[in-house]
């Protein structure tokens, strides 16, 4: 009797657990509902931030407008921090995430992505107080370097400057904050997406190391199978791209061209 009743209890949590699993909505889901749920970030402009209007705006705005738009549905927008893009799209709180999403294989192994949007050029924010050569003159462990928590380039950092010292923020602004107040020395990122922010502290004499470290491709993320949002998103960001839609929203928002700018394919 009491192995009957083990057994009954194992499998009701194993149904439990099975009802738990959040499921990706589907594309026709998606269409039906007549609302795409995209992840953008708050406060990162010019990516996307509260506007005068008290609205969103930015390139990843615009560029979830167009996409939503292909599929003949609207946006609805859902705020995520860097370090929740990944788990909102496990958790099936969010259809799509753009915010940067860099394409690296640690990510691949919990979410799918898109072909690329843009790219990201790694480089060198710090101040005049810092004389170096290069970046590789940080590694040394009288620097401390800040960080997101989050992203990718964590790994970049340990291999690379194991001996600096790491400061992790939680948004971006932190991160300039963090080096106008002295408490980090240099921003090793792709900081096309920060340097908006050094506008805040116009008494910091700020600098950019001329030497790019290497470029990183940047998709939208989605939920792993879920291949016919895929498709259809690849089928939108190449016209996108072919169209210089991509690119023309770039520099609107960021006011210089893309560094390294994304050939589009056909094929996916």
């Amino acid at each position: 009797m009491f192995k009957r009743l083990k057994t009954c209890l194992l499998v009701f949590c194993a149904l439990l657990l099975t009802l738990n699993v959040a499921h990706a909505r589907s594309l026709d889901e998606i269409i039906k509902s007549g609302t795409l749920k995209v992840g953008v970030l708050p406060n990162s402009p010019p990516q996307s931030s509260i506007g005068a209007d008290n609205q969103l705006e930015g390139f990843d705005i615009d560029v979830a407008n167009k996409l939503a738009s292909s599929l003949g549905v609207k946006t609805e927008f859902v705020m995520t921090e860097i370090a929740q893009r990944v788990p909102f799209l496990v958790a099936d709180r969010i259809d799509i995430c753009l915010g940067g999403l860099t394409r690296t294989v640690e990510r691949a192994k919990s979410i799918s992505y898109t072909v690329p949007l843009h790219t990201e050029s790694m480089g060198v924010l710090t101040t005049s107080k810092i004389n170096i050569d290069g970046w590789k003159a940080l590694n040394d462990e009288k620097y401390t370097l800040v960080l997101i928590r989050g992203v990718w380039t964590t790994d970049f950092l340990k291999q690379n400057l194991p001996k600096a010292k790491i400061l992790y923020v939680d948004t971006m602004a932190d991160t300039i904050r963090a080096l106008a107040q002295g408490r980090a020395d240099a921003l090793v990122e792709n900081i096309e997406f920060y340097v908006p922010f050094t506008k805040n502290y116009p008494n910091v004499q700020w600098k950019v190391l001329p030497e790019a470290l290497n470029t990183a491709y940047d998709g939208v993320g989605l939920a792993q199978n879920n291949t016919a949002l895929r498709n259809v998103l690849n089928i939108a960001l190449y016209d996108m791209h072919t169209s210089n839609f991509v690119n023309d929203t770039w520099e609107k928002w960021f006011k210089a061209p893309m560094l390294v700018k994304v050939v589009p394919t056909p094929y996916f």
